[in-house]
């Protein structure tokens, strides 16, 4: 058997806008890739890059630990390891060498590595898994520790033999994903996270992953490791889990980490029954898109097993620019999804994208126009990023020759030719921002005086910070329509 160090090459303090947001989860994938290896009888050494601020205590447990081979494997749930970051990709090529100068091997299993295996391989990586990892890792870890030296009939690999690269039949991937173990939630310091979650905001989230994959076809959405095939996992195994970590951890909040939260027919309705079945009151946050939320017998059933928040993909005011993104979704679906989650008052919240192809003036105004119309409960606001495997990306490719990939989450930079220049799209990025904070600041002074108590000191910190620095800035009424054209 072998004996792994398994890590990862997300740092959060590597990411400067996540850092200073306090909201770190676990690196999941990572997780489940550390019980497969356990379960086949191997050594497994984890190390948590998470929450470090260089890779010195990486290098250290490398040098001390002697493994016969270092494993960086990336949670492929997280979209920010998704969004195949510059800052990762040299922390995992810098954790390459370190490696490589002590002659030992390394596995790289990520969205970046997925896509650009041969920069990954010219690094000094051995293997490149391809795709989803866990089958792929276990088979190539046994060849490994049985000095198998011909590893090319193990799917799902992309590897260098000689100055040739060799690249395996593609791996089939995983239907029945109760055939996974639960992720090695022991070989972690959990309180790290939850002490950085409750200091700073009063509770504590934790990640969970129902599903993989996401079958619609928005032409700009990356799917590099679980692709478009959807497939989950029973109800009765996620409520066990959710069961499991409340009970270990005394968790407050769990993000579900699918791209669409419970999408196959009758499977909230199942898992809503177990929940009740064994009495199980759990509070958790979903990304979703607007037109599932119009199904109220499937909302209905997220409430009674604990729906507390939904994230989705409203991306744009303007019908001309989502019908361009491929979303399927309408405008007026987006206010009937604001207006029913509403209803039920739980928690909506909008994912929006400005510079995509074709947008003008006019389509950010109708962006602007609907946020404050609908004024969900929170926003994330970013520029169009086109990444590889996308029908987005093969449109604007040939544009990016200066630059193919952010430093960060919040670089926002526009790589390719749009209808204005990055600075315009940075600058119109923190208006929106202010109209937005600044009406919700005047929403909760408008609120019941009671309800002041139910508020967090995050919560109140927010209304304070858009009462007395984005009021000044919106004064009059119609201010962000000249903003929007001149957004100095």
């Amino acid at each position: 058997m072998a004996r792994v160090l398994l890590s990862h090459s997300y740092f959060y303090y590597f990411d400067p806008k996540q850092w200073r947001a306090k909201r770190p989860y676990p690196p999941l994938g990572t997780l489940y890739a550390a019980s497969v290896l356990r379960d086949q009888g191997h050594e497994v050494i984890f190390f948590d890059n998470a929450l470090e601020k260089n890779t010195g205590a990486f290098a250290r447990i490398l040098k001390t630990s002697k493994p016969d081979v270092l494993v960086l494997y990336d949670d492929g749930f997280n979209y920010l390891t998704k969004m195949c970051l510059t800052n990762m990709r040299e922390a995992s090529f810098e954790m390459t060498s370190m490696a490589n100068r002590l002659g030992i091997p390394v596995v790289v299993s990520s969205s970046d590595s997925t896509d650009q295996h041969k920069m990954y391989l010219d690094q000094g990586v051995d293997f490149v898994i391809l795709g989803e990892g866990e089958i792929t890792l276990k088979e190539l870890i046994h060849s490994l520790s049985a000095k198998e030296v011909d590893v090319s009939s193990i799917s799902g690999l992309v590897f260098k033999k000689g100055a040739e690269m060799i690249r395996t039949k593609p791996r089939t991937e995983l239907r029945n994903l109760d055939e996974l173990p639960f992720p090695a939630w022991d070989i972690l310091d959990v309180n790290r996270y939850k002490d950085i979650w409750m200091k700073n905001h009063g509770y504590f989230s934790l990640n969970i992953s129902t599903t993989r994959g996401c079958p619609f076809k928005c032409n700009w959405c990356a799917k590099p490791i679980y692709g478009n095939r959807y497939n989950s996992r029973s109800p009765q195994k996620v409520a066990q889990e959710m069961t499991m970590l409340t009970e270990q951890f005394q968790v407050d909040r769990f993000w579900i980490t699918d791209d669409i939260f419970g999408l196959k027919p009758n499977w909230v309705h199942e898992f809503a029954a177990e929940v009740e079945r064994t009495n199980q009151h759990f509070k958790y946050v979903i990304q979703s898109r607007v037109d599932l939320m119009l199904k109220d017998d499937n909302l209905k059933s997220m409430i009674r097993s604990g729906l507390h928040e939904v994230w989705v993909g409203a991306e744009s005011g303007s019908q001309k620019i989502l019908d361009a993104m491929d979303k399927g979704i309408t405008v007026d679906q987006i206010r009937e999804a604001t207006r029913i989650v509403h209803s039920y008052n739980r928690r909506i919240c909008f994912f929006l994208q400005l510079g995509y192809p074709g947008e003008e003036q006019d389509d950010i105004q109708k962006t602007i126009d609907l946020l404050l119309e609908l004024m969900p409960d929170d926003i994330g606001v970013s520029v169009s990023y086109p990444l590889p495997g996308t029908v987005f990306y093969e449109r604007v490719k040939n544009e990016l020759a200066l630059k193919s990939n952010w430093t960060d989450s919040d670089d926002l930079d526009l790589m390719y030719s749009g209808s204005f220049d990055s600075e315009y799209y940075k600058k119109i990025h923190r208006v929106i921002h202010k109209l937005y904070r600044r009406k919700q600041g005047l929403r909760y002074l408008n609120s019941p005086l009671i309800k002041w108590k139910k508020y967090r000191m995050t919560e109140l910190r927010s209304i304070a910070l858009s009462l007395f620095y984005y009021t000044p800035i919106v004064v009059f009424g119609g201010l962000h329509k000249k903003q929007i054209h001149n957004p100095g």
